[in-house]
């Protein structure tokens, strides 16, 4: 007799689940946990290393299942020049064994600590090169896939709308379990910088964004000023130096947020602690692009063991050919916030070239080229109400949101945006969860 069926022969009485999260070990775990037998509360939500700001992958009242714990890289291909990894395992640690072989990720992606599943699942932005797609999900193959009844399901490259239903669909049709990817040999990039105001960088803006570059940029908006990264594939492999990238990565994702961190602490007077966080932000960006880093590639970079726990972000994507005017505006408004409330962020925002990508239904740049601005700060004191207002302001401007990543996103924004891919995706999730058993309060506002 299965457990189910005696649980129903009412000689035993099953104990009320309780919230919590669980880190399956192998397969046939999360499987179990999955399945109508299990007895854990819902909604279940999958979660990798938790690096959403969002409440897209927690459950409150009901399961969190972790995936880190399914982390082998079970083949690489160096003749097909692809890669299958279960969905646990680290971007840092998959691009670290793709270098050995040779070859590396399609796209240079800067949180490493993130799982596979989770860089599938939603938006993993990078500063994609040429017309190469800006997402991870893009070089997405195949997939294996537990469903919400906690049965295996694959997908091959055959079944494109269905695999195009499960790029960026936030877990909500099923856990990835297991996925293969597109991958490439290791092939150096020119990076190249420049040092631009506000007017100087929205008065090239357009002509870089429609161009066949890696676009990444810096932008310290009480100082007027953007740090711009451009990146070219060379014609000829040259030396791509891997210590000036992992120096880089260090001090933008590491020092500058624990030194500003420790200035709000030291420095009460917020006059001179953000005239000595602007020098730094300055001084750091100046000589770590400019003069350290010129050439590199997608397996450069320092493989970040989990996500820098003290940063508060929130990203929202613009239509590239509006952000020349958009840029201008959003500077004026962080001084115009700084200036009415006091409060500012203390870390330059980053910027990427978003191409346009198909290859996913809920993919934020669908339709055309945008520019994903990821507002960044140590400072949590204020942080909550400058979000809402960074929100509205995104709204007022035709902003993109991203359902792991861009906070206080308003409550039917997201249908005048994704318009009738929404609607289709629905209907997709409502057969593949017609219980909702994947579907959390935060998502419901939306997906349900």
């Amino acid at each position: 007799m299965k457990l189910q069926e005696f649980y129903d022969t009412g000689r035993f009485v099953q104990r009320p689940s309780r919230p919590g999260t669980r880190t399956p070990a192998h397969l046939a775990q999360l499987m179990r946990y999955l399945s109508g037998e299990a007895n854990i509360a819902q909604p279940i939500r999958p979660q990798g290393t938790g690096t959403s700001n969002t409440d897209c992958n927690t459950s409150v009242t009901g399961t969190v299942l972790r995936t880190t714990r399914l982390n082998r890289i079970i083949s690489i291909d160096t003749y097909n020049h692809t890669v299958t990894a279960e969905a646990g395992v680290t971007l840092g640690d998959l691009i670290a064994a793709l270098a050995v072989k040779g070859l590396e990720l399609i796209g240079n992606y800067d949180q490493t600590e993130r799982t596979l599943g989770g860089a599938l699942a939603a938006p993993c932005i990078g500063a994609g090169i040429g017309h190469q797609a800006s997402f991870l999900s893009s070089q997405l193959i195949s997939l294996k896939v537990i469903t919400s009844r906690g049965r295996m399901m694959k997908i091959s490259n055959s079944q494109q709308h269905l695999l195009s239903a499960f790029r960026m669909s936030y877990g909500m049709l099923g856990i990835i379990y297991e996925a293969t990817l597109r991958v490439q040999q290791i092939t150096t990039f020119s990076a190249s910088h420049r040092s631009l105001t506000v007017d100087e960088f929205a008065a090239v803006l357009e002509r870089l964004a429609a161009g066949s570059i890696g676009l990444k940029f810096y932008l310290l908006p009480h100082k007027n000023h953007v740090y711009v990264d451009l990146r070219r594939y060379e014609t000829t492999p040259g030396n791509s130096y891997r210590a000036p990238w992992k120096i880089k990565d260090w001090g933008e994702s590491t020092v500058l947020p624990h030194v500003f961190k420790s200035l709000s602490r030291v420095l009460p007077i917020p006059s001179v602690r953000f005239q000595i966080i602007d020098k730094l932000s300055a001084a750091t960006h100046g000589l770590l692009t400019t003069r350290l880093v010129n050439s590199g590639n997608n397996a450069c970079g320092r493989r970040r063991r989990k996500s820098p726990g003290n940063l508060l972000y929130s990203t929202w994507c613009f239509p590239a050919v509006d952000f020349s005017i958009v840029i201008k505006a959003y500077t004026r408004f962080c001084q115009e916030i700084f200036e009415r409330t006091g409060y500012r962020c203390d870390m330059p925002a980053t910027g990427f070239r978003v191409g346009r990508d198909r290859s996913a239904l809920l993919s934020p740049s669908f339709d055309e080229t945008l520019i994903a601005l990821q507002t960044i700060s140590t400072q949590s004191r204020g942080w909550e109400d400058f979000a809402i207002d960074l929100a509205d302001f995104a709204e007022n401007w035709g902003g993109i949101p991203l359902f792991s990543q861009s906070l206080a996103l308003r409550d039917g924004y997201a249908s005048q945006i994704y318009t009738s891919r929404l609607e289709f995706f629905r209907k997709i999730r409502r057969q593949m969860d017609p219980e909702n058993r994947l579907l959390n309060p935060y998502l419901a506002r939306n997906f349900e």
